[in-house]
């Protein structure tokens, strides 16, 4: 298999259950390889082999549908949904004959190509496991898991911890159905075993599902992050338990520059219109196991709509709770191996952006960093960026230790730059070249030296909790480049001073929520005691009171919630910002709410909108229309439309009387724009994503004492590796 970007591919899936569960009581005696767990086990052993020489079924022919999809997911944690870089669809003839032998024939196939790839899958991953794997599992044709003994086999007896962990009841017509979930895992997990669970009936001890993973011992391509497989067989004919629903994911893990990268292939697949014992022909079995029908075949197999209009519309979220939950206790157990153990070091940088910038203090900045993994979940990271124009040295080192469950803690240490406000407005690059050639700096940075201490709790309540603690000296800066052409604005005036914070964070990656919409969600409850050093601001004028005269204790509340919700072909999408700050003296600039800018504010000046409070409110509609094609060689085409995306913009701003811009006598750049009123600032644009939706151009109008405004940038997805 060869991804067209050196990381990629796989893990999890999961499937439906065969009929209506109810949950049964397991004895609360329940434990690894008990009497009962044991005679359970051992039947399934023994009628795995009796199945094999079961004379009853002589042969059978089966019709399988399928989806593979390739998705790629970057950041750290890999927290967002993966994309979809392509689909496939596929359509099997499925053949069987005892005692042992199988052939698949592609007879329709498809696809739909969303961002470029050139990929090639495995041909095992074209068709559908038969009889729930040999007794010696290969994958990938051998090329990512290879000679894994199966739990249920003679020599998974010995290999293989076993433990019946919960009892469910299936309701199939005419018959009800008692399974046990069996969990298994191996006795020595330095050797190449699965991981994961079998469920079993009990009475007959057939193998209704399995769902496992692999150690990662079993993995022979080392960028292998996880493989995950769930079998689910349905009843046949009165007697035969045969493929009724099968999903393999395969995630390979790895990093693009310092950044951490994904790619995943899923495969989904539904089988059914059995007919039995129709006496194939040996002849039908020669040859390799999964064959395609000629192109002119293939081209003539008659599909119902577009692919992406019959995908699974789950195809990045998990089903079946059940299954669900096995497939994450095993990721984890992999995933806590592999922190165990691992042992590395990495040159590079987490962007783009990192390796080289431009802005008006730095100029030129180049930097860089690396990565030592020490085992155990422990790391240390030291980045370091030199500016041509200031002349200056920044820097950080991170010590942190954290284990599979998302639980951590980390101490930094630095001397670096940080950007005021809640809403990065241009990708890095973008801003780079902007800001180097026409003295647009869309950033507002200020100097931060100090220690941090933070704690990571995983997720709870369906967010993920984080606190810390940081001791920091806060000090404004200067504007010592010059751009191109035009000249740059005034970065913010701020006083030198000691600022001790205290800071708790949750977030929700995006997930599906309530009626098919995808929800993701940020917030952060803040306290900063500031201790000014100086009563002079030190840099250019900017909004916010420059001169911190006694201390101050300022309490700041933000939050960020983006809501998408598919509407036929159509895309409705709406992201709200809200920040309130308060305190006992004068609050710094760098606590305000600051809004302006194409994300926070189209139509209006960077940062010109600010204030103790304000709401950031954007309600848009990506509509389809034809556009034109674009051949990329072996990478594919184009598709053939883009999306016109019209979208209203509204920011409140309150308290605004805190903020005030002062005049320069220094000499330094001006300040930007006259500070504005409380009030409401509306604005209406119109957008363009195009190019598999990975540019995009916007052209916004102010309504309230705003401009018209043009931006283009990369797809927001994106920004994070520039």
């Amino acid at each position: 298999m060869r991804p067209m970007l050196t990381v990629m591919c796989g893990v999890a899936l999961l499937l439906g259950a065969a009929g209506e569960l109810t949950a049964q009581g397991v004895p609360p005696t329940a434990r690894w390889n008990d009497s009962a767990t044991t005679v359970l086990v051992s039947r399934a052993v023994a009628r795995r082999a009796q199945q094999l020489a079961d004379t009853g079924l002589r042969d059978y022919t089966a019709r399988a549908d399928g989806y593979l999809t390739f998705l790629g997911q970057v950041g750290e944690g890999f927290t967002e949904p993966p994309r979809i870089l392509k689909a496939d669809q596929l359509a099997l003839e499925i053949f069987w004959r005892a005692p042992d032998q199988s052939k698949q024939r592609i007879v329709g196939r498809r696809d739909t190509l969303l961002l470029p790839t050139d990929i090639n899958y495995h041909r095992d991953h074209l068709g559908i496991v038969q009889n729930n794997f040999p007794e010696i599992i290969r994958l990938g044709e051998g090329d990512e898991v290879r000679d894994v003994p199966h739990p249920l086999s003679p020599a998974g007896l010995a290999a293989y911890d076993f433990m019946i962990s919960d009892s469910l009841r299936i309701g199939l017509p005419g018959r009800t159905l008692d399974v046990y979930e069996v969990k298994v895992r191996p006795r020595d997990d330095r050797l190449a075993r699965v991981i994961g669970a079998v469920f079993l009936e009990r009475g007959d001890a057939q193998v209704v599902r399995m769902a496992f993973s692999f150690t990662r011992a079993a993995f022979l391509d080392r960028q292998l992050e996880d493989l995950s497989i769930v079998l689910e067989n349905g009843l046949v004919g009165t007697r035969f338990w045969l493929p009724r629903r099968q999903e393999i994911e395969i995630r390979r893990a790895g990093t693009w520059l310092d950044y951490p990268a994904r790619g995943i292939i899923r495969g989904r697949w539904e089988i059914g219109r059995y007919e039995l014992n129709t006496g194939l022909p040996a002849s039908r079995f020669t040859g390799p196991e999964i064959v395609s029908a000629p192109r002119a075949e293939l081209q003539q197999f008659e599909w119902e709509g577009k692919v992406l209009d019959s995908l699974p519309p789950d195809v990045r979220a998990t089903v079946d709770a059940d299954v669900a939950r096995v497939q994450e206790e095993a990721r984890a157990l992999v995933r806590e191996e592999a922190l165990r153990r691992a042992r590395s070091s990495t040159l590079g940088a987490r962007s783009i952006s990192e390796l080289a910038r431009a802005n008006r203090v730095e100029g030129l900045a180049l930097g860089a960093g690396v990565t030592m993994r020490m085992g155990g979940g422990f790391s240390a990271t030291a980045r370091g960026r030199f500016g041509t124009e200031d002349e200056r040295v920044k820097g950080a080192l991170a010590l942190a230790w954290q284990r599979a469950s998302g639980v951590g803690l980390s101490l930094t240490a630095a001397d670096d730059f940080r950007d005021a406000g809640d809403a990065v407005e241009r990708s890095g690059i973008v801003n780079s070249l902007a800001a180097q050639e026409f003295g647009s700096d869309y950033t507002d940075p200020y100097r931060v030296r100090g220690a941090t201490l933070e704690a990571s709790f995983g997720e709870r309540l369906g967010l993920r909790w984080r606190l810390a603690g940081s001791v920091e000296r806060h000090d404004g800066l200067g504007v010592h480049a010059a751009p191109s052409f035009g000249h740059y604005e005034g970065v913010l005036a701020l006083a030198s001073a000691d600022a001790y914070r205290g800071a708790l964070r949750v977030d929700r990656p995006t997930k599906l929520s309530f009626l098919g919409t995808e929800l993701a969600f940020d917030g952060e409850l803040r306290v900063t005691g500031f201790e000014p050093v100086t009563t002079a601001p030190v840099a250019a004028p900017g909004p916010g009171d420059p001169a911190l005269e006694s201390r101050s204790t300022v309490t700041r509340g933000s939050f960020s919630l983006r809501l998408e919700r598919p509407w036929g072909g159509r895309r409705l999408t709406t992201h709200t910002i809200g920040v309130i700050a308060d305190g006992s003296g004068a609050i710094p600039a760098t606590e305000l709410a600051m809004f302006g800018g194409p994300v926070s504010g189209p139509g209006y000046d960077y940062h010109s909108l600010f204030g103790r409070a304000g709401l950031s409110q954007r309600v848009e509609l990506q509509v389809p229309v034809p556009f034109p094609s674009l051949s990329l060689g072996r990478f594919g085409r184009s598709p053939a439309e883009a999306k016109l995306i019209p979208f209203m913009h509204a920011v409140g701003i309150h308290g605004s009387d805190a903020a005030v811009w002062r005049e320069d006598a220094s000499g330094l750049p001006a300040a930007r724009q006259p500070r504005r009123v409380d009030g409401v600032y509306p604005s209406a644009g119109i957008g363009l994503l195009t190019l598999f939706d990975l540019l995009r151009f916007d052209v916004a109008r102010g309504l309230r004492d705003g401009r018209w405004t043009f931006n283009v940038d990369v797809t927001r997805e994106f920004w994070r590796v520039l």
